[in-house]
Parts: C-alpha cells; sequence; structure tokens
C-alpha cells in the first residue's frame, strides 16, 4: 500500500513540477518581450530566436495518436496511454472497473469483499467511510438531529432538511428545460423528465397499468393486496400510502404545513391547498372534449361526461375542504 501511495505522490510531484517549467518559461519568455522592445530588438531577435523556439515547443499540448484526446503535460498522456495498450492497469477481477493506482483498486475491492468497511452492527449493512455508517445507525436510534424552525419536522440527514425548508419558502430550484415546470429536489426533476419522453417502463402485473417510477408501481401494487401497512399510532386507523398517513396525523396534531400566500389560509395536505389556489387563479384545469366546458376538479369532469353519454350524472355529497 505504502509503495502504491508513493507512486501517486510521484505522479502528482511529476505535474507539480510540469507546471512549474511551464511558468517559469512563460516568465522566461515575458522577459525576452521586454528585451526585444528594448534599441536593437533586430540583433536581440536573431540572438533569442532559437530559446523562442524552444519555448514554443516546450509549450505545446501532448495529443494521443489512438483517440485524438489532448493533454497539457506528457505525464498525463503517459498515464491516459494505459487505457489503450492495458500496461499497469489495475483491473477488478469482480466487475471490470478499472483503476490508475493499485491502492485505489484496493480499496474499491473492499466493496465486494466487505473486508475493511464499517459494518453496521444491527443489520449488517456495510459503507465505505464512518460517517455514512453514523447516519446509517440513526435509523435504529431513532435520533433525528436536524430539526425544521417552522414546522419542528426532525430529520436524519441535513440535506432532508434544507429540501424540507423549500416547502416553506416556496423555493424551487430545478426547472425542467422542457417545460419550464420547476421542483424542490433535483431526483424529482430527474423522475419528471420521463413524462416528456413517453416512456413507461414499469407495467402491472395484475391490470396491466404502466409507470414512469418503479416506486410509483410498488404504491399502486398496494391497491391490489389490500394491505395496509401504515398504522396511525393515536387511533389504530391503518393506510395503504405513507403519505395519507402523514396527511391523518395532522388530524390528530392541528398541524397545517400548506400556506396559502395568497390569503394566509393552511391546509394540512398540499393537494387541497393546489385545489384552492384556483380560486385565486380562476384556473379550471380539466375540460370536456365534447363541448369545451372547463372544470376546477377532474370528478366534476368525469360527472358532466356522463351528460354526453347518456348516463344519470352521480349524486354525490359535496366533501368539506379541509
Amino acid at each position: 500500500m505504502k509503495h502504491e501511495d508513493s507512486e501517486e505522490q510521484r505522479d502528482l510531484l511529476k505535474d507539480e513540477r510540469e507546471v512549474m517549467n511551464e511558468v517559469e518559461e512563460k516568465h522566461q519568455c515575458q522577459k525576452l518581450v521586454m528585451l526585444e522592445m528594448s534599441p536593437g530588438s533586430v540583433q536581440k531577435d536573431k540572438i533569442f530566436s532559437p530559446k523562442r523556439r524552444q519555448i514554443t515547443e516546450a509549450s505545446r499540448s501532448f495529443t494521443c495518436p489512438q483517440c485524438g484526446k489532448i493533454f497539457k503535460y506528457n505525464s498525463r498522456l503517459e498515464r491516459h496511454m494505459r487505457t489503450h495498450t492495458g500496461k499497469d492497469l489495475n483491473t477488478c477481477p469482480q466487475c471490470g472497473k478499472i483503476f490508475k493506482y493499485k491502492s485505489r483498486l484496493e480499496q474499491h475491492m473492499t466493496t465486494h469483499t466487505g473486508k475493511g468497511l464499517n459494518t453496521c452492527p444491527q443489520c449488517g449493512k456495510n459503507y465505505k467511510h464512518k460517517h455514512h455508517l453514523e447516519e446509517h445507525m440513526r435509523i435504529h436510534t431513532g435520533e433525528r438531529p436536524y430539526i425544521c424552525p417552522r414546522c419542528a419536522k426532525s430529520f436524519v440527514r441535513k440535506l432532508h432538511l434544507e429540501e424540507h425548508r423549500r416547502i416553506h419558502t416556496g423555493e424551487r430550484p430545478y426547472t425542467c428545460s422542457q417545460c419550464g415546470k420547476s421542483f424542490t429536489q433535483k431526483s424529482t426533476l430527474g423522475a419528471h423528465m420521463i413524462v416528456h419522453t413517453k416512456e413507461r417502463p414499469y407495467t402491472c402485473s395484475q391490470c396491466g397499468k404502466s409507470f414512469h417510477r418503479k416506486t410509483t408501481l410498488e404504491v399502486h401494487w398496494i391497491i391490489h393486496t389490500e394491505e395496509r401497512p401504515y398504522t396511525c399510532p393515536q387511533c389504530g386507523r391503518s393506510f395503504k400510502h405513507k403519505s395519507a398517513l402523514g396527511s391523518h396525523i395532522r388530524t390528530h396534531t392541528g398541524h397545517r404545513p400548506h400556506t396559502c400566500h395568497q390569503c394566509g389560509k393552511s391546509f394540512n395536505r398540499k393537494a387541497t391547498l393546489e385545489f384552492h389556489m384556483r380560486t385565486h387563479t380562476g384556473e379550471h384545469p380539466y375540460s370536456c372534449p365534447q363541448c369545451g366546458k372547463s372544470f376546477k376538479r377532474k370528478s366534476n369532469l368525469e360527472e358532466h361526461i356522463n351528460i354526453h353519454i347518456g348516463l344519470a350524472p352521480l349524486m354525490t355529497p359535496t366533501k368539506h375542504i379541509q
């Protein structure tokens, strides 16, 4: 390991020497330019022209003859050439990944062997770095050290708190380049981009319905199983989805985290706030394909369509919006 570390250090020192040489050459070139600008520059140009040619040659770039990739320093070209020749490459026998240094390969091998990793004593999960294990241990201990100052919700990771705070601030830093829709999390934007490709690779084996994301399919699958894995600790009521349990718990606590920035009214569900916002904007996003009449709610549109197809509208009591 020490031998490989010294090999890596030698390569770094070699790079540093080449950088210093380049700086020195530029400094010499500046001195030559100053001399050439002085009286008798024609004679001095003749005297220093060989040196100037030498500097030009020393500062040229180095091109790989195999793939045409350009490098500033010869030492980096030499290291790159190993990828073509296979000489002195450190290849993982398990997955084929290639590393410049043997020490990096040995570190990578721990992901396959488990040797030298930080292992959770509770569930046996392995982590490369100690701080990742410490973060994971909070799942078992229940520790949530990062607390939102607005609503007192706590989190295992600081990153999750930062993402949560955007709910209160309204910040949506990740914007879709296709439609302009913005999101609070980068991962949510990534999942949204599949909507534009029309790709739905995850299909339910029971009903044939397809989904953009695997997690959405897993949530949908519960409809067929009748499973209700999320139980309220207050009243014992169970729910199919975690989000539904979260909304229900707020009926006990009275917490309404979603606030309208127009009138200040607050709601316990994000979807309810979005519906409420239409009272301010006048938006009617659900339009009838037959007559063009638009509605605030999808359920109202579905009832209206029954008029065109000859079915009597369902007389259901209007739910109170919380």
